[in-house]
């Protein structure tokens, strides 16, 4: 058994419709603590009360096993509730494009029926294995903030899924699609995979906003010597320049519908042709593309190709807003505090209380471009040490005692018991006062919920 299963804590969620197959799973891993469960409500339950670190489960779920949109459900659900757990996926032997879909979606691995147990059996191991490194791994970089994919400052747990989610499909050739609001961070992202990736080639950006039309063309794919008046010499395209590599294309909304085509052309060939070349340029290279525009309403309207569309989003990757992210507007703030108050000799500079309440009060609707550059002008402006709200230019947010943002407000006790209480009614009022269901929708035993609801006061 492993050793960070006990009975209190197991290792297992075993998920199957199929009693039958259920108890042979479950015997054929008796070596692991594990509870199961046959549908999608009773799984839920199961790992809000236990929140094992690996699941095995079938896609095909009541009430509509035939169908998968319960378990891609579920799938959705687990990894919301904890994007560190490992789920394997069990299919049929004609499933294959469900497995790889789940996956897709962050599954952890799949295997067909009839499967081998000692192949179930390893494949659970090293999810735990991987499990288990992974989470001290967190504990080493809690102390000094997570730092992933190298530019990437974050602890909110949407983040972090995404980060991983990078780092999973950095090996693989796919093509990426980054979605966001402009300043989220698209491009470190970006970065990022290609450091992943262990490509060789250069990390070449291009905003295909930032060119005009007549020039665009030439950036991305190059031209001979002789193709247009002032071209004295044959130069190689962005496209070109990132072989072995990875090319970003940064505002692909915004791509001329003239040259869609030819980008369609090269994701279909993998070469490309120099304006006033006869020859075609084999080119190796990973794209990823940004924007921050709904390109499925522009192709609605017939601005942008339905079909580039689907080879540019083999992966799509949303980024949320900075607003949305818990607790990341200061984690960033005093990042980019430390670096500016090196680059300006002055290592002492810190925010004062009213600055840290104006940060996580403000909106950022230009997300983290806006901050860094918030807190850059600060850096340099600033008279004192300390920078205050009216440093930053942001409205000092309103702090007294006992309101959001005052003292009372980090008091741990009295943020705990308001969650106790919210989940506690929450949790009453969907089971119309059942204890016991109740109990089971919390992940505790009655005692407990008994022993709560007195020390909170709230009545049954």
């Amino acid at each position: 058994m492993n050793q960070s299963a006990t009975p209190s804590s197991p290792a297992l969620l075993i998920v199957e419709d199929d009693l039958a197959l259920q108890r042979q799973i479950r015997w054929s891993l008796d070596s692991f603590e594990a509870v199961t469960a046959a549908d999608r409500e009773s799984a839920l339950l199961q790992f809000r009360r236990h929140a094992p670190p690996v699941v095995t489960m079938d896609l095909g779920l009541p009430p509509d096993p035939d169908s998968v949109s319960e378990g891609f459900r579920l799938l959705e659900q687990l990894l919301d509730l904890d994007a560190n757990v490992k789920v394997i996926v069990l299919t049929g032997q004609n499933a294959q494009a469900h497995a790889l879909r789940a996956v897709a979606q962050g599954a952890y691995d799949f295997l067909a029926k009839p499967f081998e147990p000692d192949v179930l059996k390893l494949t659970i191991e090293r999810a735990l294995r991987l499990s288990e490194l992974q989470a001290e791994n967190r504990r080493l970089q809690s102390a000094q903030g997570v730092d992933a994919l190298g530019g990437l400052i974050t602890r909110d747990a949407r983040m972090l899924r995404l980060a991983r989610t990078i780092e999973r499909v950095a090996s693989s050739n796919a093509t990426v699609m980054l979605l966001g609001e402009s300043g989220t961070g698209k491009e470190v992202l970006a970065q990022g995979l290609h450091a992943a990736s262990k490509r060789a080639g250069r990390f070449v950006a291009i905003n295909c906003a930032a060119i005009p039309e007549n020039l665009l063309e030439s950036e991305l794919f190059g031209y001979e010597k002789g193709a247009f008046t002032g071209a004295g010499k044959t130069t190689p395209g962005k496209i070109e320049t990132a072989h072995g590599g990875t090319l970003m294309l940064d505002e692909i909304g915004d791509l001329p519908a003239s040259l869609q085509a030819k980008l369609l052309r090269f994701l279909e060939q993998r070469t490309i042709e120099r304006l006033g070349g006869r020859s075609e340029i084999p080119v190796d290279v990973r794209v990823v593309c940004a924007t921050h525009q709904d390109l499925k309403n522009q192709i609605r309207d017939g601005r942008f190709r339905e079909d580039l569309y689907y080879r540019l989003a083999e992966i799509v990757v949303e980024i949320p807003p900075l607003r949305e992210r818990t607790g990341d507007a200061v984690l960033l703030a005093h990042a980019f505090l430390r670096r500016f108050g090196q680059e300006q000799r002055r290592p002492g500079l810190m925010f004062a209380e009213d600055a840290m309440h104006a940060i996580e009060g403000h909106p950022w609707p230009g997300n983290v471009r806006e901050l860094l550059n918030c807190v850059k002008r600060a850096a340099i402006m600033a008279d004192g040490e300390r920078l205050t709200a009216e440093d930053l230019g942001l409205a000092a947010a309103e702090t007294p005692e006992g309101t959001p943002g005052g003292p009372s407000d980090l008091n741990l006790r009295a943020i705990r018991e308001a969650a106790e209480r919210e989940a506690i009614v929450t949790a009453l009022a969907r089971t119309n006062g059942n204890i016991g269901r109740s109990a089971e929708l919390l992940g505790v035993s009655r005692p407990t919920i008994y022993d709560l609801m007195k020390r909170l006061g709230i009545k049954q």
